[in-house]
């Protein structure tokens, strides 16, 4: 606590790190967590995860290194500031010995550039997997509005002109990046059995695609399609299971948009989310904190009942319970479709298995 606050994690989280800048425990060169590092360490979100490395990067004790990752700086010991996070204790300087007994961190090998690729984009081995990877990362590490040709141009080391030769403009980027992103989980070669598994199949995967790049929800627009052929998959999934039980082109499609929109909106609470916790410092359980006794006093008024006992009994907010209530519900209103026909318009059963 400062003065009767509570300290955002983001900042307890930027004194430890500092601290072991300062101590030589990180050594100019060495490798600083990276965002999905701090993430699973500490157990915040990836906007905290974020905010701590921007915060580093502005203290100019950390800086990026194209292909390798955020270092530490040469002068970061000298320059760093030297105040402790507030209810941090000091790390324990390292002795010598241990250090140069440390092995050195390396990043991952690049993927390597075919070399009729390697030759068109000079001495950089610059290809287009590598554009779309680098903008990949940062959309997941920083959001969507951080990616621009300039911003992955830097992070690979090369001239912003140059991404031209692979990539028409931003749109194109873009475009790329969905069909990478959403290509990560191929469905399988072969369906299962019926309609409903496959369904919940392609449903919880595309969950799982949204909840590991938080931009590619609020990416995909539903009324102007781009054309992502790794989407187009899908689609195809979930037609040819509703069409094996007797659905016509013009319901199943319908069917498919609707599922698809609500995981995607469902989905896009998690970049607002991010935003948010960057902007604030505060995750969204730090957040009610502050919102809790003005929330209470509102509930005591009497006027909303039903509200104020789930108050008193607690609720846990929780995306991934949330998307799984909401697609059973829904799949459970295309069986009645399928098997029974709808009740409100009198419509004769669908024919097939």
């Amino acid at each position: 606590m400062d003065g009767g606050r509570a300290v955002p994690r983001y900042s307890r989280i930027v004194g430890e790190l500092r601290r072991r800048i300062e101590t030589g425990e990180l050594a100019p060169g060495d490798r600083v967590p990276s965002t999905r590092e701090i993430t699973r360490q500490w157990g915040v979100a990836m906007a905290t995860a974020t905010k701590v490395l921007t915060e580093l990067r502005r203290e100019g004790v950390v800086h990026a290194v194209p292909g390798v990752g955020t270092v530490v700086t040469a002068t970061a010991t000298a320059s760093a500031p030297s105040a402790p996070a507030p209810g941090s204790a000091p790390a324990a300087t390292p002795a010598p010995a241990a250090r140069a007994a440390r092995p050195v961190r390396s990043a991952a090998p690049a993927r390597p550039a075919p070399p009729s690729e390697a030759a068109a984009g000079g001495q950089t081995g610059l290809t287009l997997a590598r554009i779309v990877d680098a903008a990949v990362a940062v959309a997941d590490a920083e959001g969507l509005a951080a990616v621009s040709m300039r911003r992955v141009a830097a992070e690979l080391g090369v001239a912003t002109m140059s991404l031209y030769r692979h990539v028409t403009d931003k749109d194109d980027l873009l475009v790329r990046m969905m069909d990478a992103a959403i290509g990560e989980r191929p469905l399988p070669a072969e369906p299962p059995p019926g309609w409903r598994e496959p369904m919940e199949l392609a449903a919880r995967q595309l969950w799982g695609l949204f909840r590991s790049h938080p931009w590619l929800a609020p990416a995909l627009s539903l009324t102007r399609p781009q054309l992502i052929t790794s989407a187009l998959v899908y689609s195809e999934w979930v037609l040819e299971a509703l069409h094996s039980r007797g659905l016509d082109d013009q319901s199943a499609f319908t069917a498919h948009l609707t599922l698809l929109n609500y995981i995607r909106g469902l989905a896009q609470n998690l970049e607002t989310e991010r935003e948010a916790e960057a902007q604030s410092g505060l995750d969204s359980e730090e957040w009610m904190g502050t919102q809790e006794s003005a929330f209470r006093a509102t509930l005591e008024s009497g006027r909303y009942p039903g509200l104020a006992r789930l108050a008193g009994s607690g609720y846990d907010l929780d995306l991934d319970d949330l998307f799984e209530f909401g697609l059973q519900r829904l799949l459970d209103g295309l069986a009645v479709l399928l098997d029974e026909g709808s009740p409100s318009d009198g419509r004769t059963p669908a024919s097939g298995g």
